[in-house]
């Protein structure tokens, strides 16, 4: 069975791709109430923009979590997220930003990371993103939706290739792995545009890599565009 969903979804409507809306919500308020964490780290003050051509992952398993860690003020952060985990993804024209403020109203820095713009694609293994929004065109091979997340996705042999990623501690978080989810042995995504507050892989290799940084008042001014205005031949 295939699903396809077109268009972008923004956090505020729903969670990411999730579908139904309704038990996606419920995945998040679960992943809440549990104290299930995202990234095996305590994250930054500063989320990060990714824009590519297309990521497409093997053995999706999808699901509410919560990112936490400290703002730029100190403050305890605990940022709501989908966590999409693959066993392998490949990714073609791939840009990430962060943008950081300067000290004393000196305007921001934006460091911009490209690759992946050649015939060789990015590749990376047991890769896991925590995502806060994400507009694209979404494509699943064989899905099932409203699984345990403590269920993983396993492979054709039975093999738990996916599972519900450790929190810092390298535990999962109790209860975590009865909250909603869902999985598919392929998630093909074209047209990316997301921020995410962390992305964790056992390899991430980036041909091409291409890392620049600048300075300006405008916050947004240097931010990754469009897959298509980044690698403009």
């Amino acid at each position: 069975m295939e699903s396809q969903v077109r268009g972008g979804t923004r956090w505020k409507r729903f969670a990411l791709v999730m579908v139904p809306s309704v038990a996606a919500t419920a995945a998040i308020g679960v992943g809440l109430a549990q104290g299930a964490l995202a990234a095996s780290f305590s994250v930054s003050g500063v989320d990060f923009k990714v824009t590519a051509e297309k990521l497409d992952g093997q053995n999706l398993l999808q699901y509410g979590s919560v990112a936490t860690g400290k703002s730029l003020q100190g403050q305890d952060m605990h940022n709501p997220v989908v966590v999409s985990g693959f066993s392998h993804a490949d990714i073609s024209k791939m840009c990430q930003s962060v943008v950081q403020p300067l000290p004393m109203g000196l305007g921001y820095v934006t460091m911009k990371l490209k690759a992946g713009g050649g015939q060789e694609k990015i590749a990376a293994d047991n890769i896991y993103l925590d995502v806060s929004e994400l507009s694209t065109d979404a494509k699943f091979t064989h899905i099932d939706i409203g699984v345990a997340a403590g269920e993983g996705k396993r492979d054709k042999d039975g093999n738990l290739v996916t599972s519900v990623q450790p929190g810092a501690d390298g535990k999962v978080a109790p209860g975590s792995q009865y909250g909603f989810a869902q999985r598919a042995d392929r998630a093909e995504l074209s047209n990316v545009e997301q921020r995410a507050w962390a992305t964790t892989a056992g390899s991430f290799k980036l041909p091409g890599l291409k890392l620049s940084l600048a300075v300006d008042k405008d916050a947004k001014k240097n931010e990754c565009g469009s897959w298509q205005d980044e690698f403009k031949q």
